[in-house]
């Protein structure tokens, strides 16, 4: 036997190892094996995303649910508030309306004139001293001062027939003095001619006018308003009144102890009468004093020229000269609510 058949050859060993092809199944199994766990890990990371997903927009909506929940809440609550002030506020309006109106010049003007009333005093102040030196000059022998505790004679009743207001007598002027008032209450007149009340005339104003020309006669105190404005206020239609009676033989003496106050009385009166600054003065429709004694001399004047004076006493007169009372017109302001139409001091 030849040796070269038996063995093989080199060529032979040379040539590469065929694989066998059971293997090639196996492969595939396992990578389809690895797939199919992927995909099943996918989709139940899908599956969990999803969930988390659904569960998170559900929290949302709960939230947001909530949130508005609790905004409407405090919006309801808010609108409440506002509700609440706003009435508030509409019920301290209708109250500061009231205040408006029952104040004729309201708080703003009562401001302006508490300012003003020192500056138009100053002003004023050189005409005052003149009317002072005037009656100082007519005047030259003292006049006894009337003794406090002792009332001064009566005048004769022709000397007061022209300026009693009962409604048993004079029908004439009750009725016309009725009319003004009424007249005053009902159509106000702002921009009239002068001398004519030119403010809101309240119910309250005109029953203390009516009390002190037909239940007074004309003489006697009334209870203050309040305030000095709303004083002024009567005053000012009393003067009214009478200026439409007699004409230019109304003459208002006013007395005024305080400086400070004088300015008060001019421009209030200014604006409750339509007035003018050349209306006051000695020989004027009004005359502003700060002592009683200066005014009685006036009024004694006043009454031997058959004019009409009427004396008007501020607020802060606690103690009135008994000489004031011989005056046919007399009007005193009382503060004290208790106090009676004669209860002034002495």
């Amino acid at each position: 036997m030849n040796p070269e058949d038996t063995l093989p050859s080199i060529e032979d060993s040379l040539q590469p190892l065929e694989t066998p092809n059971i293997l090639v199944p196996m492969l595939e199994e396992q990578e389809i094996n690895h797939l199919e766990g992927r995909k099943q890990a996918l989709e139940a990371e899908i599956r969990y995303l999803e969930n988390k997903k659904q569960e998170q927009i559900t929290q949302t909506q709960e939230f947001i649910s909530q949130m508005l929940k609790e905004s409407l809440s405090e919006l309801e609550s808010r609108k409440q508030r506002l509700e609440l002030s706003i009435e508030q506020l509409e019920k301290r309006r209708e109250k500061i309306k009231e205040e408006m109106r029952t104040n004729f010049a309201g708080v703003s003007q009562d401001l302006a004139i508490r300012v003003q009333g020192f500056k138009d005093y100053l002003v004023g102040s050189l005409q005052d001293l003149a009317a002072a030196a005037e009656q100082l000059e007519l005047n030259k022998a003292p006049a006894a001062i009337p003794i406090l505790n002792e009332p001064k004679a009566a005048a004769s009743p022709a000397e007061f027939s022209t300026s009693r207001f009962t409604q048993s007598s004079f029908t004439e002027q009750s009725k016309q003095i009725k009319r003004l008032l009424e007249q005053y209450r009902t159509r106000p007149d702002y921009y009239g001619p002068p001398w004519q009340l030119r403010r809101t005339f309240e119910p309250i104003h005109a029953e203390r006018v009516q009390k002190w020309f037909f239940n007074q006669g004309g003489r006697g105190s009334i209870r203050a308003m309040g305030s000095r404005l709303q004083n002024i206020l009567v005053a000012s239609a009393i003067i009214s009144v009478l200026n439409s009676i007699y004409g230019e033989q109304a003459r208002a003496l006013i007395l005024v102890t305080y400086p400070e106050r004088l300015g008060e009385w001019r421009r209030g009166l200014q604006d409750c009468l339509g007035v003018s600054r050349s209306d006051f003065g000695p020989e004027k429709g009004i005359v502003l004093f700060e002592a009683a004694e200066a005014l009685i001399q006036k009024a004694e004047r006043l009454v031997d020229e058959q004019q009409v004076p009427i004396v008007i006493l501020d607020e802060t007169e606690e103690q009135v000269n008994v000489g004031l009372l011989q005056f046919p017109l007399w009007l005193a302001f009382a503060s004290d609510p208790q106090q009676s139409s004669s209860g002034y001091s002495y």
